[in-house]
């Protein structure tokens, strides 16, 4: 097949990011073009005539009317393979790592080309199927140990079926040949373990799963009150300190994912500097080993260009996807969606479109929608009908916390989890500083069948009760604030107490104490059992005549309070607790009722 010819044109505007070239007549939307006697990187965003409107994912300036514009005739790719985890990638998947080396400077140097993935380094491929064996699109060829935690899947590509008329097994660079496929027409394919992949199409599943199974995090308000499902959607939004970073932290390190893609998306240097220095440090819980070992890291600052913020989500969803297609959970951090859409905002002003709400293009709400759907929960392509994941959590970050600002709103419409960081429980040290009046999560129903199923229909009911109670003290709190507490009555003040246990010791979660930092399920419902059934029994007590200093006066109160610090593996503890708590009332009860005597 005869190589298309390639489009040249001239720039003829300037306006920082965006560049306009004449003379690209048959240039195709998104094709990656070359801009100037540097070469920089850029990306067709519209079309009019033999005009075409360029944003540039490099620093502009210096850039002259009249220099050649050049069409790659290709979209915005990824490049697919061994050796993704623990790299450091920016928006356009530039290696920062091996730029600064070839460099020789902290700085991206303009128009610099590095491949996104080591071309001499060699891999040990163990192949899985052999010669003369049907493959299909999905399938896999072999395998690689790209780190200690992440076997590197090589799959068939999709859309390309056949026979394996040859498959080879040692040490090989990505490039090199590791199969030979011929299809039913007798032509043969060689296949590599490198592929690329346009970062704007979805890769394709075989079929889309319900989200019916959670996502554990450990996190207790999470997964007790607004869980997320495999394959789910969640929106972070909050002001400036609330703490949406640390909820992704704590995410990426013990969320129910084998694979997490992090993405800082126009943040400032100084926080994408915390991350890529903090996140080598973290150790992965369930291996001991560092967590980078199944991590990537895609650091688009603040001071980069704009364009490349956008560039940057996809980019991070594509990778996200590809490990998905090979069977894995893949959690997606995007921190924050709301420099995405600056930058969405800010070429679309350069384009002079008509604007919507607040400046955002009007078709802000499609392509949030865009993103977000890429997520989801599969059954990959090939034929041993495995299963993927990918599950994406956008942190927001809304101007002085006004969460009524498009960007929030419009992904209110599509992400089906709503974890409301609120400025005050931050500023009073409660963390994670998720507000549990104002978030939702629309999976509940569904996942409370899952754990009902597990904990004997205990987990909704239990649920339901805690909330109740949250909300009854909010309701309280007022008359508390108008009147003071005297004028409850004996039962509302057990409620308020309860309701503080349930904030100070269930839902108060510290992220650097060892033991308190994350919480298995089988924890959560044991925690909250106990508060339950102290609040219970003690309402009996209260019936029956006891005193409420004396009911909430017990020592059982204060290991109550201490059930967060209980070893995972001495939860057996939580189960004598309960007992403890039933005895003490029951003799407060026996007691009362001689008293009313």
């Amino acid at each position: 097949m005869a190589e298309k010819k390639r489009i040249q044109g001239t720039i003829s505007k300037i306006s920082g990011p965006l560049v306009v070239a004449r003379g690209m007549l048959g240039a195709s939307m998104y094709d990656v073009v070359r801009v100037g006697g540097a070469g920089l990187v850029g990306e067709i965003i519209e079309l009019r005539n033999d005009m075409v409107s360029i944003q540039v994912y490099e620093e502009t300036s210096g850039l002259r009317p009249g220099e050649v514009v050049v069409d790659t005739n290709e979209a915005l790719s990824v490049e697919l393979g061994p050796g993704l985890i623990e790299q450091f990638y920016d928006g356009i998947q530039r290696p920062l790592q091996s730029i600064e080396t070839e460099a020789d400077s902290p700085y991206i140097t303009k128009g610099i080309t590095v491949p996104s993935i080591d071309r001499g380094k060699k891999w040990d491929f163990v192949p899985k199927v052999s010669a003369g064996v049907s493959v299909e699109g999905g399938d896999i060829l072999g395998t690689v140990k790209e780190t200690v935690l992440v076997e590197h899947r090589i799959m068939v590509p999709p859309g390309v079926s056949g026979t394996v008329r040859e498959i080879k097994e040692g040490s090989f660079t990505v490039e090199e040949t590791v199969a030979v496929i011929e299809d039913g027409h007798g032509a043969a394919l060689n296949i590599a373990m490198l592929s690329r992949w346009p970062v704007r199409k979805p890769r394709p599943t075989a079929k889309r799963l319900p989200p019916e199974v959670p996502l554990a995090t450990g996190q207790r308000v999470i997964d007790m009150f607004f869980p997320i499902a495999r394959g789910g959607t969640a929106c972070v939004p909050g002001p400036f300190g609330s703490g949406k970073t640390v909820i992704q932290h704590q995410l990426a390190k013990w969320a129910d994912a084998e694979i997490v893609v992090y993405i800082g998306c126009g943040e400032r240097g100084n926080e994408m500097t915390d991350v890529l220095l903090e996140f080598p440090e973290l150790e992965d819980p369930r291996s001991g080993q560092p967590l980078m070992k199944r991590t990537l890291l895609i650091a688009n600052t603040s001071n980069m260009p704009v364009a490349a913020r956008e560039a940057s989500i996809y980019t991070g969803i594509t990778i996200a996807e590809y490990f998905r297609d090979m069977g894995y959970s893949v959690a997606l951090m995007a921190d924050s969606t709301s420099r995405w859409a600056e930058a969405l905002r800010e070429m679309s002003g350069r384009l002079e479109e008509m604007p919507g709400e607040e400046g955002y293009p009007a078709y802000l709400g499609t392509r949030m929608a865009s993103f977000y759907e890429r997520a989801g929960r599969a059954i990959c392509l090939g034929q041993d009908g495995r299963e993927g994941a990918v599950s994406v959590i956008g942190a927001v970050s809304p101007p002085g916390g006004d969460l009524s600002e498009p960007v929030t709103q419009n992904t209110l419409r599509v992400a089906k989890v709503f974890w409301g960081l609120d400025a005050q429980l931050a500023y009073q040290r409660h963390f994670p500083a998720i507000n549990w009046l104002s978030s939702y999560s629309l999976y509940t129903d569904t996942l409370g069948e899952y754990w009902d199923n597990k904990y004997d229909g205990e987990w909704g009911d239990m649920r339901v009760q805690a909330m109740s109670l949250l909300e009854e003290e909010d309701q309280l709190k007022e008359i508390v604030r108008l009147v003071g507490i005297d004028a409850l009555s004996r039962d509302e003040r057990m409620t308020m107490e309860t309701s503080k246990s349930l904030r100070e010791d269930f839902l108060h979660q510290n992220s650097f104490h060892e033991i308190d930092t994350y919480a298995s399920m089988d924890k959560q419902v044991k925690m909250l059992r106990n508060i339950l059934t102290f609040h219970r029994l003690g309402m009996q007590a209260l019936a029956r005549g006891a005193l409420l200093r004396e009911v909430i006066g017990l020592p059982v109160r204060e290991e109550i309070a201490r059930m967060r610090y209980v070893e995972e593996t001495r939860l057996g503890g939580l189960d004598e607790l309960e007992d403890r708590i039933k005895d003490d009332l029951s003799r407060l009860t026996a007691g009362g009722e001689e008293d009313v005597a």
